[in-house]
């Protein structure tokens, strides 16, 4: 049985929490390409090469290049449309879940959004 130290332990435990957190944001970018609306199919498919190649500077620079368009991709991925959020609060309101109030300020907050 082998023992490691302290210290080895904790290296360990670093590397491994680095390397998730890299396969984590490599597999949100790759998912992040296929998700564009904006880029051809070959320019998918050439930055889905580039980060196959090279993972470090090619996860980098797509970062550095796309960095506005995958937050609005995340965003507008993540929330419901105000249609859909307004007629889940009507919903609320006819069952009795919610008072007018409340169903008054879920409408505002949909259609400010």
């Amino acid at each position: 049985m082998v023992l490691l130290s302290l210290g080895e332990f904790l290296w360990s435990l670093l590397a491994i929490f680095f390397m998730v957190i890299y396969f984590m944001m490599l597999f949100h970018v790759i998912a992040d390409v296929f998700r564009r609306g904006d880029a051809s199919g070959w320019k998918k498919a050439a930055w889905l090469i580039f980060l196959l190649v090279v993972p470090a500077i090619g996860l980098i620079a797509y970062l550095a290049t796309n960095s506005r368009g995958i937050a609005e991709r995340s965003a507008g991925s993540n929330g419901a449309s105000p249609v859909t959020q307004i007629n889940e609060a009507k919903t609320l309101l006819d069952s009795g879940a919610i008072s007018q109030d409340e169903y008054s300020q879920l409408k505002a907050r949909a259609l400010s959004a």
